[in-house]
């Protein structure tokens, strides 16, 4: 069993800055492919930023140069530097994981953390 668990959400002003950490753990031999995703209410659900295993990263154009997203292998661990945070950035955030145990590849979801950006 896998598990992915996001910790660091909360509540920011504008211009505040928050990070977001995303921990799996359970039975995995090998973590592909590591992404964050967000969904503000009444919107899908989009791709925030991702990163490959072996730390290529890209982003969506409305969070560069403000977020950065991070792993530490040896720790099973994503992370996500947001800065400069907007009431735009307002979403619960999803890390989302391709993990490969026993020769099988899936991908995982956490449970989500709340980022409000509110004065």
């Amino acid at each position: 069993q896998v598990q992915l668990v996001e910790s660091g959400g909360g509540m920011v002003q504008p211009g505040g800055s928050l990070r977001l950490s995303c921990t799996a753990s359970g039975s995995i031999f090998n973590i592909n492919a590591m992404a964050w995703y967000r969904q503000a209410p009444g919107k899908e659900r989009e791709l925030v930023a991702v990163i490959t295993s072996g730390g290529s990263t890209n982003s969506v154009d409305s969070v560069k140069g403000r977020f950065t997203i991070s792993r530490d292998n040896a720790k099973n661990t994503m992370y996500l530097q947001m800065n400069s945070l907007k009431p735009e950035d307002t979403a619960v955030y999803y890390c989302n994981a391709v993990i490969t145990n026993a020769g099988v590849s899936r991908k995982y979801w956490g449970q989500g953390t709340q980022v409000t950006v509110s004065s």
